[in-house]
């Protein structure tokens, strides 16, 4: 199956725990340094590693003298300021959900009504590390969905996004946008042009930058709402009841207040007629198939999508593309899975944008006007 991050779980198997490598001394040191910032009181029997092994964040199950639980998460991913930003974000949201979804967000542990993070810094080393409740889990969808379960998952993600909707005025605010990490990509290309391959390589990345750019500006943005979007919906990173309603939902990597239609990708996924698969790729034709559209009807139905929303999809797929592959894939994935997706960046994914997505199919398929 595909890599699933078990960022806040509590079931992963002891026996996958035991076959891998011993926990990094520094990584355990700094664990036990933020749980003594947080609760020195209550001391720590054991910590083990449950990270997924695709993505450099790492994730550990710390169970306590008194056989308490929590997962500690230690990331250097990104830039702290966004970390900290993000959870508070995440934290605000989970508080003011309303049912069902009141209990959906894994929780993060508060100090002093705020949520804590611990941050590492020595020489070259800028890590944090924050806590989490252990998640409850129920049932897992299939590796391949039916068209029951698509129909479903269509009808919950339009009214988790109609949820999000409603509370997204009290949220914190965010500094990260589309824009800003377009350009922060821009700058890279230019300063460290080496890092990105051959100058064909790079010229290829900025005309695609541009591209968005320019597209984005042709739809009507204003009317598109930013809202909480989780964008990897990987079905390693949600639970649901046996009604197929959504139950839990974990793993915050690529959290961010954007547009709603960046969470439609992986969605995309989750239905295709691929399944979940052990080696992954991320081909733009899962947008094109008739379950994805059969997804899109059902979500529609319960919160409507308008034509410049469907435009943009291949936008969203663009940016996620460029941002979280090429940008900061390297920095984010282990080094085997980078290589390998930013390989088929350069040859698959981006030549596929404009070639291979029809929004005109898709809109006439929802009878959108």
């Amino acid at each position: 199956m595909e890599i699933h991050p078990e960022s806040l779980l509590i079931d992963v198997p002891a026996s996958e725990i035991k076959a891998r490598p011993p926990v990094n001394k520094l990584y355990l040191s700094i664990i036990k340094k933020a749980w003594e910032g947080y609760d020195a009181s209550k001391p720590i029997r054991e910590i083990e590693d449950i990270s997924a092994m695709v993505s450099t964040n790492h994730v550990f199950r710390i169970t306590f003298e008194d056989d308490d639980i929590i997962i500690a998460k230690l990331s250097y991913f990104g830039k702290y300021e966004y970390f900290k930003e993000d959870h508070r974000i995440i934290h605000s949201l989970s508080n003011n959900l309303l049912y069902p979804f009141e209990n959906l967000l894994a929780k993060s542990l508060l100090k002093n009504n705020r949520v804590y993070i611990y941050r590492y810094k020595h020489g070259k080393t800028d890590v944090w590390v924050v806590f989490y409740n252990p998640t409850r889990i129920l049932e897992r969808l299939p590796r391949r969905l039916e068209e029951h379960h698509i129909r479903k998952l269509g009808q919950q993600a339009g009214k988790f996004h109609k949820a999000c909707s409603r509370v997204k005025n009290v949220l914190p605010k965010s500094s990260k946008t589309l824009r800003t990490d377009i350009a922060a990509l821009q700058q890279l290309l230019e300063t460290k042009e080496k890092n990105f391959g051959s100058a064909m390589q790079v010229d290829f990345l900025k005309y695609h930058c541009e591209m968005f750019l320019k597209n984005r500006s042709t739809y009507n943005m204003k009317s598109f709402e930013i809202i909480p979007v989780f964008i990897d919906w990987n079905i390693g990173n949600f639970s649901v009841t046996k009604n197929l309603e959504l139950y839990s939902r974990w793993d915050y990597d690529w959290f961010r207040m954007s547009y709603r239609i960046l969470d439609f990708y992986f969605f995309s996924r989750v239905v295709s007629d691929a399944g979940d698969r052990t080696v992954f790729s991320y081909y733009i034709n899962t947008l094109m198939e008739d379950r994805f559209i059969l997804f899109l009807k059902e979500y529609h139905k319960i919160n409507p999508i308008t034509a410049d929303e469907i435009r943009f999809l291949k936008e969203a797929y663009r940016f996620f593309i460029l941002n979280y592959v090429i940008k900061d894939g390297k920095y984010f994935f282990n080094d085997q899975y980078a290589k390998k997706l930013q390989a088929e960046a350069f040859e698959i994914y981006l030549p596929s944008v404009d070639r291979d997505f029809d929004a005109e199919k898709i809109i006439e398929a929802l009878k959108i006007k």
